[in-house]
Order: C-alpha cells, then sequence, then structure tokens
C-alpha cells in the first residue's frame, strides 16, 4: 500500500492484448492500494526524436550539436522541454516502471525506445563518473507480448538474448532493479481459452510482485 507505479506504454489501440494487460495492471495494483500513472505514448502523441527542441533555453554549441552534452547541461539548468520534465518527474516518484508494449522486430516499438533516449538523459538517469546509475532504489519489470509462438523464438535462440540491450543497457545500467520480464507469446494466434489463461496470469503473477526478487541481472543470467 502507498506504493507508486509508473506504467510506460505504447500500442496504438486500447482494444488490443496490450491494452488488455495494461488495464488489469490499473486494476489490480489500485486494488492493492498503489497509486498508479500511466503514460500513454501514443495517446499522448509523445516526440520521439531526441532534437535541438529538448533543450528550451539555448545550446551550449550551436555549431556542433551534441545531444548528450546539451541534454545532460539541460537538464543541471533546469531547461529541458516541458515533456521531458513532466516524464522524469513521474520516473522519480515511481517505485516501480513497468514497460507495456508488443515486440517489434526483436525490439520494443520506436515511440518507447525515443522514451528511453529522451526521458533517460545523463545527469538524470546515469552519470558515468558514477557508476550504478542514478535512479537505485526502484524496480522495473518488461511485460511484453510477441507474434511468435515460444516455440518459434526457440528455434532462433533464448529470447533473454533480445533483452541484454533493453533490460541490462538501459535499464539495469540507470541503477533500477529488473523483475523476471512477463511475456504473452503471440497473443494473436491464441485461442480465446488461451488468452483468457494469459490474462489471469498477469493478474496472478500482480498480487505477489512486491514479494519478488529481482534477478542478478549478470551476464550469465541473459546467456547461460
Amino acid at each position: 500500500p502507498g506504493k507508486k507505479v509508473l506504467i510506460v506504454y505504447a500500442h496504438q489501440e486500447p482494444k488490443s492484448f496490450n491494452g488488455s494487460l495494461l488495464k488489469i495492471a490499473v486494476e489490480e495494483l489500485t486494488k492493492q492500494g498503489c497509486s498508479v500513472t500511466v503514460s500513454d505514448l501514443y495517446a499522448m502523441q509523445f516526440e520521439p526524436r531526441a532534437t535541438r527542441n529538448d533543450v528550451v533555453d539555448g545550446l551550449n554549441n550551436s555549431e556542433v550539436f551534441n545531444y548528450g552534452m546539451e541534454s545532460r547541461e539541460a537538464y543541471q539548468r533546469g531547461c529541458l522541454s516541458k515533456d521531458l520534465v513532466e516524464e522524469q518527474k513521474k520516473v522519480q516518484e515511481a517505485d516501480l516502471l513497468i514497460f507495456q508494449f508488443p515486440l517489434y522486430w526483436f525490439n520494443m516499438p520506436a515511440i518507447l525506445k525515443g522514451w528511453m533516449d529522451r526521458v533517460l538523459v545523463p545527469g538524470f538517469a546515469y552519470d558515468l563518473s558514477k557508476p550504478g546509475g542514478l535512479l537505485q532504489g526502484k524496480l522495473c519489470l518488461f511485460s511484453f507480448t510477441t507474434g511468435g509462438t515460444k516455440e518459434k523464438y526457440a528455434t532462433r535462440g533464448d529470447i533473454r538474448y533480445l533483452l541484454w540491450p533493453m533490460q541490462r543497457g538501459l535499464t539495469q545500467f540507470c541503477g533500477l532493479k529488473v523483475l523476471e520480464p512477463h511475456i504473452c507469446y503471440a497473443p494473436e494466434h491464441a485461442s480465446e481459452e488461451k488468452r483468457k489463461e494469459m490474462l489471469t496470469a498477469w493478474t496472478q503473477r500482480l498480487k505477489t510482485l512486491w514479494k519478488e526478487e529481482p534477478i542478478d541481472g549478470s551476464p550469465e543470467w541473459y546467456f547461460k
């Protein structure tokens, strides 16, 4: 009770299976007494491109644009664009971040990757001179659907390989503790009964989510 959750949701259709997973998460976590905030990226028309527009009060070097340097300086001066300030505030306040999305080409949708690029700027999410990341003390969970079945993915190697850049390269690098991912394989091609089972499994997992231990995040976890 009293925990704050941010769900970053990246799907165009509210009636989609991802939309059902989002609805269940909001309802179940709210029932537990959590305060739940949703960043619905498509509904917000979130800008995924990292550009000069993200800095609202002049650049350090207007001749040669360096996004990493300029966004870090802008964050320190309080001069990032309003949409980024709002998302960073949500991240700062959250005890748990859930990323809900369909897997596109073995990766997250571009709009969600753009959220990562623009929101998790140096100085806010990490500092290369301070190992361990700046978002420590928070949990995160990647919940996603696939187009292919579990068997199809098994022929291409363990799906955990795909999670290395997403979980290890992004969130663990920023100090977040990562829970076991929640994967719903090929809901579009599953029977109605199977889809209901998937939704029930998500509901049941959310009931005990706060008791889970984070994964260790070692290369062995991803590539064993």
